[in-house]
């Protein structure tokens, strides 16, 4: 007959030299404990992180522990999700061993996986936004392209407005024509104009 308590107090003894830093036991009975696990540092040192809490069940390791995520960090809910997928499957498969190990690591796989999906994520958003400040600068330097066709229509235009420059340049050199006052004239209007010339020279 399988003595569920001494297997179970073996693997207690192994998880805590095994995790000295992250293991914790909540109670004896029944057999309460958690395990923090965290993953490899990502961009910016940046991890994620959960600590999962595990109980024995009367029959462990013939019967599936109990287990539970009592807190995460930089996980959102579909990891979480994931997580505890990945626990209940990993416990169905290695029923009648101790598991607990085995359960610990593969969370820790799940969140290198985890860590490395935020970074490629990030870098493709940075690509993404690369790409698009990319695309600004082309637009921005792309203006219409030339054709014949268009070019022609901007030929038509152009000439048009300098031809009406150049009349409206002629109008208004006749107006000032028409207005010009001829030299006798102005003398005549303005008697000191013959002195103004040698007042201005003697000065």
């Amino acid at each position: 007959m399988t003595d569920y308590s001494e297997e179970q107090r073996n693997e207690l003894e192994a998880l805590e030299s095994i995790y000295p830093d992250s293991f914790t036991v909540l109670s004896e009975k029944p057999t309460t404990f958690t395990i923090t696990v965290t993953s490899e540092a990502g961009e910016n040192d940046e991890t994620v992180q959960t600590t999962l809490k595990f109980t024995y069940r009367e029959k462990y390791p013939d019967e599936t522990p109990l287990y539970e995520i009592i807190s995460q960090e930089n996980l959102d809910d579909n990891d979480v999700t994931d997580i505890i997928k990945l626990l209940e499957q990993q416990a169905e498969e290695n029923l009648g061993m101790v598991m607990i190990f085995t359960l610990v690591s593969a969370v820790q796989e799940k969140l290198n996986e985890i860590v490395d999906q935020i970074k490629t994520r990030r870098e493709e958003e940075k690509k993404q936004k690369e790409r698009e400040a990319e695309e600004e600068e082309k637009q921005r330097f792309h203006g219409t392209p030339v054709t014949i066709e268009n070019f022609l229509n901007w030929k038509a235009k152009f000439d048009a407005e300098l031809l009406e420059i150049k009349r409206k340049k002629m109008k208004e050199e006749e107006q000032a024509g028409k207005n010009k006052l001829s030299g006798k004239q102005l003398f005549e209007m303005d008697h000191n104009l013959d002195t103004s010339d040698i007042q201005f020279l003697e000065e």
